[in-house]
């Protein structure tokens, strides 16, 4: 449940970028796409570090395999939502399956952001 909290906070902030810059001020796909990666990656690390899983450990591995996570989660979900996307709608508008991909790039990023997070990088390390 505080996961799925932290995703809605983590999804009007990034989501809201993305579609703002994409939309309104004529920002590219990957531009958008990747402010709200970067953006929604800093909000969700913390607030999935202290509220979500109150992990209190100081690693840099932690900083590490976040980050790692975030790359891999980014490329996964707007990569392949973009590739999928453009070849399935392929006769409608560049901006309209731009905001599609974005949409579904979402659904996806947040899917595994999830599972690397609560198995991978906070992790109970069971010497603590």
């Amino acid at each position: 449940m505080k996961f799925l909290i932290v995703g809605v906070a983590n999804t009007l902030v990034g989501a809201g970028l993305m579609f703002l810059l994409y939309n309104v001020f004529g920002c590219s796909y990957w531009i958008s796409s990747a402010c709200n990666y970067i953006a929604g990656g800093i909000l969700s690390f913390f607030l999935n570090k202290f509220f979500t899983f109150k992990n209190k450990q100081k690693s840099a591995r932690q900083i590490f395999f976040f980050i790692a996570l975030l790359v891999v989660c980014y490329l996964v979900a707007y990569v392949g939502a973009k590739q999928a996307v453009f070849c399935i709608f392929g006769n409608l508008g560049e901006k309209t399956k731009g905001n599609i991909a974005m949409c579904a790039g979402i659904f996806i990023y947040t899917a595994l952001n999830y599972l690397g997070q609560r198995f991978l990088v906070f992790k109970e390390d069971k010497n603590d």
